[in-house]
């Protein structure tokens, strides 16, 4: 019930509280915001006093057993958006229990979980899906159309760089964040997209990084990450991509968010910037704090539309539309007899689903065992992926044998 879900769940709930939600394939489909599961039920009690008119009655269950308490409600699917190492109880709890789940980034931290995950997905014949809502990001929709097109021609590297500021860490996430970093929390945006968009085999990863600011230097919490794949593709050639992120960035910088991206092609280059590609903008009193110099209109926006409504759209709030459409299609789009096949096709979109999320994951997984090696003082490590010596294996500097961390293959 934080930031994620007053930026594009509350939205979406209340634009299909208000307008329903209609496909061809289906019809008119009612979408209620049934119940809410949360630590202690503050931010819920807060959104239910506010919220009158706009969305309806739904009941809020808080610790112990929080989500335990939501499934019996007898809801048709579950959105899970705790933190990251919290991922993986709640939306097994919830495909145990038959219902459809979407996950926010990343899904898991390890492949073992994933693969539990889909498993589970299977034997209920229910979908599980990931939200990639930068995937659905005009830009960087572009830059996949030139690439599938051809346009766009074998990338040879690439760098991805996204800053937030102090306040992340230092307040809005304050009560989970320590032992963790921005690369896991981030940098797996940019970790799908280059999955998603260039395809290839994922071949090693290595990651280094800053501490001292959020957390003590020599401690396991991180300020700041710079994270390297490099993979492979069909004619042998490798490129290797920097992913650099932080959650320390000066609270008046310019953006919420600072974003940039660069990719190089045989044929090609393509930079993005979150500020160049839109509008900056100056008010007295107000910017850079109670609203930012940068605005995304694009990611979430509210807006008097030209008809005179109030709205709040844009593709933070169109994934979830998206993944709330492909569970209509399989409950609602054909005969029972049929749901099976509906399923399938649904599970087809490597762009959300569960299986196909395991080298964006064994990224992540070794990314967090590279960073608790350098804790344990042990820095430049190496994670080769299906090598000889399994899925993952980390590799020591100064020690021939690897630590397996995933033993089959990615």
């Amino acid at each position: 019930m934080g930031m994620i879900f007053d930026e594009t769940y509350r939205p979406f709930f209340e634009n299909a509280f208000r307008e329903g939600l209609y496909d061809r394939r289906f019809g008119v489909c009612e979408v209620d915001l049934a119940a809410v599961a949360s630590r202690t039920g503050g931010r819920a009690e807060a959104y239910r006093a506010s919220s009158k008119g706009n969305v309806g009655g739904f009941q809020s269950f808080i610790e112990p057993n929080s989500i335990g308490q939501l499934l019996d409600v007898g809801v048709d699917f579950v959105c899970v958006a705790t933190p990251d190492d919290r991922h993986f109880a709640a939306a097994k709890a919830a495909l145990e229990a038959g219902k459809h789940v979407l996950i926010e980034k990343p899904s898991v931290l390890s492949l073992a979980e994933l693969d539990e995950l889909e498993r589970l997905a299977r034997e209920k014949n229910v979908l599980a899906k990931v939200v990639y809502h930068k995937l659905f990001d005009p830009d960087h929709k572009k830059l996949r159309t030139f690439v599938h097109d051809g346009v766009l021609c074998h990338v040879n590297n690439g760098y991805c760089s996204l800053l937030e500021p102090k306040l992340i860490s230092g307040a809005q996430f304050s009560e989970w964040i320590t032992g963790r970093n921005p690369g896991t929390y981030v940098a797996v945006h940019y970790i799908k997209l280059i999955d998603f968009t260039f395809g290839g085999r994922l071949k090693r990863v290595t990651c280094t990084g800053q501490r001292g600011i959020v957390g003590p230097s020599d401690g396991p919490t991180w300020d700041s990450t710079q994270l390297r794949m490099v993979y492979e593709y069909g004619d042998g050639r490798e490129a290797a991509f920097d992913i650099h992120t932080s959650w320390v960035t000066p609270d008046n910088f310019p953006g919420y968010v600072e974003q940039e991206v660069q990719f190089r092609f045989d044929n090609g280059v393509w930079n993005g910037h979150s500020r160049k590609r839109g509008v900056e903008c100056t008010v007295e009193g107000k910017t850079p704090f109670q609203i930012k110099n940068s605005i995304n209109n694009h990611y979430n926006g509210t807006f008097v539309e030209p008809y005179g409504d109030r709205s709040q759209r844009g593709y933070g709030i169109e994934v979830l539309e998206r993944f709330v459409r492909e569970v209509g299609f399989v409950e609602l789009g054909g005969p029972p007899a049929s749901r099976a096949d509906r399923v399938e096709q649904m599970r087809t979109y490597h762009y959300n689903d569960v299986s196909a999320d395991r080298q964006v994951v064994a990224a992540v997984q070794a990314m967090e065992a590279i960073l608790a090696e350098h804790v344990a003082g042990n820095p430049d490590c190496v994670v080769k992926v299906n090598g000889e010596a399994g899925g993952l294996a980390l590799y020591k500097p100064g020690i021939s044998e690897p630590q397996v961390l995933y033993s089959s293959e990615v």
